[in-house]
């Protein structure tokens, strides 16, 4: 007799108010059963998961997550947050397929509030597939540390990755079939191998300041008549440090698939001004 314990994985559901969360609420009173381990959180609009959401879940140890919503077409707002969620959904799937997480571990469906045995359905299946796959990162052969470092690393990267692809995320397709092709494996593929870094040149900097006021990340370490130095490990990439560098000193250099020159030591970062020359 096997005395083996069924795994359980760990799922989240982020559920749409309207529709998605009205259907599991259907489920539930209809008493349609599905696994009592996933766990919903309720959103106004499934276009209010971001990125973040999704890869901070899978940090904390999700096993899978799942993303439900209205019907395209159908969302409760004018700016049909669906599409939204369904681009930001396909890119996040590609990108971790990326770093050597099964895509499936992400789901996302819509779910009308009259369609309480389909939410039900869709549970069973997403559960089914998930003990199936296992914890997330062994059903991988991911070591645990790997994984963590690989998921922290997408994290930092989320700014500049919605910022470089703003405008597929953008897009108002008619389906989801649609959807599922708006994102290659070769496009995610050379999003990584190009990211963008930001470098501030030593001999050009003139301890302005603009750059550091400006930096929304706060990255920047500066000081008055001190050059200043991007923190690359808070440095989101987001390029408003180069865009904000006065055109006259032009100290913020972008660079890409190069390493990082070395930042100067700090006790070399003091600038020398005469007195009768206009920085």
């Amino acid at each position: 007799m096997s005395t083996g314990i069924k795994f359980k994985p760990r799922l989240l559901g982020i559920i749409c108010n309207w529709c998605c969360y009205g259907g599991a609420d259907l489920a539930g009173v209809s008493r349609f059963q599905y696994p009592p381990y996933i766990k919903l959180i309720r959103v106004m609009c499934s276009g209010r998961v971001d990125m973040k959401h999704i890869f901070r879940a899978f940090s904390q140890g999700a096993d899978g997550v799942f993303i439900g919503g209205c019907h395209l077409n159908d969302c409760h707002y004018i700016t049909n947050g669906n599409f939204d969620a369904a681009s930001i959904v396909q890119l996040c799937k590609k990108i971790l397929e990326h770093i050597g997480v099964n895509p499936e571990r992400l789901r996302i469906e819509w779910v009308s509030a009259g369609e309480g045995i389909r939410f039900a359905n869709i549970m069973n299946e997403f559960a089914t597939k998930m003990e199936k796959l296992g914890p997330l990162g062994k059903g991988e052969g991911l070591e645990e540390n790997a994984l963590k470092y690989k998921l922290e690393e997408v994290t930092k990267l989320i700014p500049y990755i919605k910022l470089t692809k703003k405008k597929k995320l953008a897009s108002r397709l008619k389906n989801q079939e649609e959807y599922d092709v708006l994102f290659t494996s070769n496009e995610i593929d050379k999003l990584f191998s190009e990211i963008v870094s930001y470098y501030i040149d030593p001999e050009k900097c003139q301890a302005c300041m603009t750059c550091a006021r400006r930096c929304p990340a706060e990255a920047i370490i500066s000081a008055k008549n001190q050059i200043h130095v991007i923190d690359q490990e808070k440095c989101i990439k987001c390029g408003t440090c180069f865009e904000a560098c006065p055109p006259r000193f032009g100290a913020v250099t972008k660079i890409s698939g190069m390493p990082i020159p070395p930042p100067i030591p700090e006790g070399e970062r003091t600038i020398v001004r005469n007195s009768h020359t206009k920085a």
